[in-house]
């Protein structure tokens, strides 16, 4: 028997799987507010821009917006989806919409070696997150 005995070597497994899945997790969009204006004429509701950059691999968990979402692609690809419609793949000047009942369940860079960078102006609640996961 080693010197880590059974359950040392369940534990040295248990945390090696650990770290291997923390290595293999993708990276996460870096997202920059620009804008955020009340719109009189609307009561309770404002804008909000955002610049989310892309690195290679990043994949955005399931989420929604509870709002109106205009995306444009300022450089590289991404991929895009909401609930119960296709997968769409936009590239530099592209644009893709999301309403506010959408679930959002596809969101990621198209490359994995390239980064991707886009704008995404909401009209939504004023003073709510705009960004709520969903399981």
């Amino acid at each position: 028997m080693s010197a880590f005995g059974k359950t040392g070597k369940h534990l040295l497994l248990a945390c090696g799987v650990a770290l291997a899945q923390h290595a293999m997790a993708a990276p996460e969009a870096v997202v920059t507010p620009l804008l955020t204006r009340d719109l009189p004429n609307i009561p309770g509701k404002e804008v909000l821009m955002i610049n989310v950059d892309y690195p290679p691999g990043a994949v955005d968990p399931v989420h929604r917006h509870d709002a109106h979402a205009f995306v444009y692609v300022l450089e590289g690809s991404i991929v895009m989806g909401v609930k119960g419609g296709k997968e769409v793949t936009l590239t530099k000047g592209q644009t893709f919409y999301e309403g506010p009942n959408d679930i959002h369940t596809v969101g990621r860079n198209a490359s994995s070696t390239q980064p991707a960078k886009f704008i995404v102006t909401l009209i939504k609640d004023k003073g709510m997150d705009f960004f709520i996961p969903v399981k």
